[in-house]
């Protein structure tokens, strides 16, 4: 395949709002290619060499780009600075630059294959003069290219692509090009996606063996699996009415969580929610692990919280986030912020699947297997059949520091079901005792300029919730308070990469910012009320038409979720249940007691 026809298609997916239309172009894509070039095809749209745990990354900073785009074109890189400052963008710098050579011949056609290979090699330069090695074949590249595939080549190797696709996009497109796109194909494409978090092996199945094919994509050491996620209730009360009147309550630890993979020779690795690898943070885990698991190769899960060394109390979560992408003095670090792993689920033990197992099963498994330590614990967990034994513990997990209970479903259908969210598990959070039930996790999709002291800088963002139906993002609220001189500063640095002239595709809102956002950072941020507005876009016309819903006196709670992808920020449908759930508690009266 021509890197040119991808690039083209690039230009049609930025050019488009509409979903369906969105879904045709990338189906039109894929349906042809065939491996290796579909699994290539399907990691650049993401914006990709691999899949996320692999961690594969280009280590192109925006300088090296304009280097090798001075360099491609003929250019003073102050120029090429310079029109990038103008235009805001260095892949339409890019572009322009090319176009202006007139080239007559760029000799042989650049081939995905070649792009995505040669780009694999940028990546894997390292060392001294590894920068040069980088610029140089960035530079080949653009010497061959044409202007649009320039613009896409310069664009992907600084991480903004902007064609607004996602892995559910994606999947839709595999359903329709290699099945018969039904629910029921697109479910198993899906399953076995959320089983291997691998789209390339995901799609090399299915092409060369059918759907049957993904029947053999099984968990593995080493490739985390998507976690499964909790939905909400307002109530203790409401938690054992859907749950038929008993449940397992786990502490819900304030903490990281973390899918641990341990070999058979002891070796062990660590993966975030996001599926990021994290083991270098935590040398501790991998030397207490092994340790604790004696029947391996295992795959556990379990909520990493930092501990008073002193009083083996649980401390807050903004600690243990000081432990996250830390290179440097790791030693230090786990002196200055030690911590436990409390383990609450089991998917893997002694090379066998266990996460298809109902829930009871794999607690009592995880209980044998498991060795308690100082660093490797089980999480608290008690079962309960009344309201006034659900209480009880509830409070028992305030008193000693987590932030509330996660209820467990003990029917016989309570298998693991990773990537999911559903009523199998329901999480309950101090914060529904009084006032809005919990905090949402928003995606900054845009930026305000600040006034007096916060002049020069952003004073406040606009946030969004994601529709996972729609693959969209819908703005919810724009926040300007709980932040302080600190978090000021950092967040545009975080940001820095995402700014937009214009509205980012998948971004709806009724609220133009100064600065628009691509999706990618998630802030916490809890607020007095939910309720309806005409601007906001978030569940737009659920409780009455043209009415979309808005958080009142929204706060930043001081927490960056970098365990979140902004497809994993709260839903539309969480805000949507928040909001009816406060309906109901205002029309109610105040709760009982034994409803908090």
């Amino acid at each position: 395949m021509r890197f040119a026809d991808l690039a083209a298609a690039y230009e049609q997916l930025e050019s488009t709002p509409k979903r369906l239309e969105m879904r045709r172009i990338l189906t039109e894509l894929v349906r042809p290619l065939r491996p290796p070039e579909l699994p290539y095809v399907l990691f650049l749209s993401q914006g990709a060499l691999r899949p996320e745990y692999e961690a594969v990354e280009l280590g192109v900073a925006a300088s090296l780009a304009r280097r090798a785009v001075a360099r491609a074109t003929g250019v003073p890189e102050t120029t090429v600075a310079q029109r990038t400052e103008s235009n805001g963008d260095l892949g339409t710098t890019a572009y322009d630059l090319v176009a202006a050579l007139h080239r007559l011949d760029a000799g042989e056609p650049l081939t995905v294959e070649a792009v995505y290979r040669t780009l694999r090699d940028i990546a894997g330069a390292t060392g001294a003069g590894s920068q040069d090695a980088k610029v140089d074949r960035l530079t080949d590249l653009l010497a061959r290219a044409s202007p649009l595939e320039a613009k896409y080549l310069v664009r992907f190797v600084l991480g903004t692509l902007r064609v607004g696709v996602r892995e559910m996009s994606l999947l839709d497109a595999l359903a329709t090009a290699f099945a018969d796109g039904s629910k029921e194909a697109r479910g198993r494409i899906e399953a076995a996606y959320n089983l291997s978090s691998d789209l390339g092996l995901v799609a090399t199945a299915l092409v060369e063996g059918g759907l049957p094919a993904l029947d053999a994509i099984r968990l593995e050491v080493g490739r985390p699996i998507r976690p499964m996620l909790a939905e909400r209730e307002p109530t203790l009360a409401a938690i054992l009415e859907r749950m038929g009147g008993s449940a397992a309550l786990e502490y819900k630890y304030d903490g990281l969580r973390v899918q641990a993979h341990l070999f058979e020779d002891g070796s062990v690795r660590l993966f975030s929610r996001r599926l990021e690898e994290i083991s270098a943070q935590f040398p501790e885990l991998r030397r207490a692990l092994p340790a604790a698991v004696g029947r391996r190769p295992a795959i556990l899960e379990g909520e990493c919280v930092p501990i008073d060394p002193e009083t083996d109390e649980i401390r807050p979560f903004q600690e243990v986030s000081r432990r996250r992408g830390r290179k440097h003095d790791l030693d230090v670090a786990q002196e200055e912020v030690p911590v436990c792993l409390f383990a609450f689920d089991l998917l893997l033990l002694g090379g066998e699947p266990v996460l298809h197992r109902p829930f009871p099963e794999r607690r009592r498994l995880l209980a044998e297997a498991l060795r308690p330590g100082e660093k490797v614990r089980l999480a608290d967990q008690r079962i309960v059949r009344s309201l006034e034994e659900a209480t009880e513990f509830f409070e028992l997990a305030l008193a000693e520091g987590a932030e509330g209970v996660v209820a467990k479903s003990l029917a016989e259908g309570s298998g693991y079901r990773a990537g999911a969210r559903g009523f199998w598990w329901i999480k309950y959070k101090r914060d529904y005792t009084a006032g809005l039930s919990d905090s949402i996790d928003g995606v900054v999709v845009g930026g305000f300029h600040g006034r007096g002291r916060r002049a020069g800088r952003f004073g406040a963002y606009l946030l969004a919730v994601y529709d996972p139906a729609r693959d969209r993002f819908e703005t919810f609220c724009k926040v300007g308070s709980g932040f302080d001189d600190a978090a000021l500063a950092e967040l545009p640095k975080r940001l820095h990469g995402r700014e937009r002239d214009a509205r980012p595709e998948g971004v709806e809102s009724g609220i133009v910012p100064d600065r628009w956002f691509e999706p990618g950072l998630v802030l916490e941020v809890r607020g007095a009320e939910l309720t309806l507005s005409p601007v906001h876009r978030a569940a737009q016309g659920a409780v009455r038409p043209g009415a979309g819903l808005a958080l009142r006196f929204p706060r930043f709670t001081g927490r960056i979720r970098d365990d979140k992808g902004p497809t994993e920020a709260t839903t539309s449908k969480e805000l949507l249940s928040m909001y009816q759930a406060q309906v109901r508690q205002a029309t109610s009266g105040p709760p009982s007691a034994g409803a908090t």
